[in-house]
């Protein structure tokens, strides 16, 4: 394995966390800021946006920088951010800072993306990406939890600080091993890497990740206050049990990689429906401790195996001079998911039949994610067909 690649990996732990850890904070960010739960879950939703916004436009600044350049920068704002993030005085300043501290985060997993899989042979370019995403994986494992444990003991600012020393260390790793020649930026014309945005399996690739994830994120926003006020375990348990979910994550992304280097559609369409069978299998779960604990096993396993395959499918469809920007643009819709999905979540508690409710709703968005998957497979075999039929004539 190279070892760049597990710089990458490096890198996307530290981005991990921060984008993560709030779920585990939400009720004493929510205690000590005066706000509700449901309006400190927007902290995910802005992040997300943040993503969202900064991951085509700082790709698009930076497409004639060297791609190491690029990762070393991006890493030095999500540091800056965490920092802001620990001095915040109020929610507002909170949410500004998780905004900045966001427009690492899409570019950075764009580049690395394609970076990773300059890394590899072809037949294993899903794997590389799972690799890299494993940063994201060992975030949930061990950054959620003990950035959870850190502010249940020393209060929610600490894991900020704590998260600010990870960017530190994450940034020397990556000025370290990253090698200058293949960080390289792509030198095609910008006309041609936004022409990539004209294809309509793109598109629908991109629809598919956005769908798909928003189910995730609807559920596991509020894991914390399903875990304590549904399930009835104590506080202290929400971090051991979120290490089950950083295990069930750590599989499901090998898992993903593994079936996407294979088959990929199948892969896609295999992971959006377990996805979706989790989810809806919440309502029967989530009501005991041992049961609880199973559920969210299932679904870290779920969640993560539909990422590199919903990634590859975009970086196929974009082959060319847009990968860079298409790359993006996919890490935008995971967290334009994220951000619908915390911002539903919030709805069905608020203003919907609760807590509890959750689970089936997230199904819901998850197999509109399976129906465009199934769309665009069969856009596929309508090309197929004709290419068949001129090369039997």
């Amino acid at each position: 394995m190279p070892i760049a690649l597990l710089a990458l990996t490096a890198g996307a732990f530290g981005i991990g966390t921060t984008e993560f850890v709030i779920m585990g904070l939400l009720m004493q960010v929510s205690s000590d800021l005066h706000v509700s739960i449901a309006t400190a879950g927007l902290l995910i939703s802005g992040y997300a946006v943040g993503v969202a916004v900064g991951a085509p436009l700082l790709t698009i600044a930076t497409r004639r920088m060297p791609r190491k350049t690029v990762l070393l920068a991006l890493m030095a704002i999500f540091t800056i951010g965490n920092i802001a993030c620990a001095l915040a005085a109020n929610y507002e300043m909170l949410m500004a800072a998780r905004v900045v501290t966001s427009l690492a985060h899409g570019t950075f997993f764009g580049v690395g993306s394609v970076v990773a899989t300059g890394l590899v042979p072809p037949e294993r370019r899903a794997s590389a990406i799972s690799i890299m995403f494993t940063g994201l994986t060992a975030a949930t494992l061990l950054g959620v939890p003990a950035g959870a444990w850190l502010g249940l003991h020393f209060g929610w600012r600490a894991t900020f600080w704590a998260v600010a020393l990870i960017g530190v260390i994450a940034f020397t790793v990556l000025a370290v091993f990253v090698p200058r020649g293949q960080a390289d930026g792509q030198q095609a014309p910008l006309r041609e890497e936004i022409a990539v945005l004209g294809r309509p399996q793109v598109l629908l690739g991109l629809a598919v990740t956005i769908l798909g994830f928003a189910g995730v994120f609807l559920v596991f926003t509020f894991i914390q206050p399903l875990l304590t006020q549904v399930t009835g375990v104590a506080e202290s348990s929400v971090s051991p049990i979120l290490l089950v979910f950083g295990g069930g994550l750590a599989i499901g992304n090998l898992l993903g990689g593994r079936l996407a280097d294979r088959a990929l559609m199948p892969a896609l369409i295999g992971t959006l429906l377990a996805l979706a069978v989790a989810l809806g299998a919440m309502q029967w779960l989530i009501h005991t401790p041992a049961t609880a604990v199973l559920f969210v096993l299932l679904l870290g396993i779920a969640s993560f195996a539909t990422v590199a395959p919903m990634q590859m499918r975009v970086l196929e469809k974009a082959a060319g001079a847009g990968q860079n920007l298409a790359s993006s643009l996919n890490i935008a819709a995971f967290n334009l998911g994220n951000a619908l999905g915390a911002w539903a979540g919030g709805m069905v508690i608020d203003h919907g039949p609760g807590l509890a409710a959750l689970g089936w709703t997230a199904a819901l968005f998850t197999l509109g994610g399976l129906g465009i998957a199934l769309w665009s497979r069969a856009l596929d075999r309508r090309v197929a067909l004709p290419d068949c039929a001129s090369v039997g004539a």
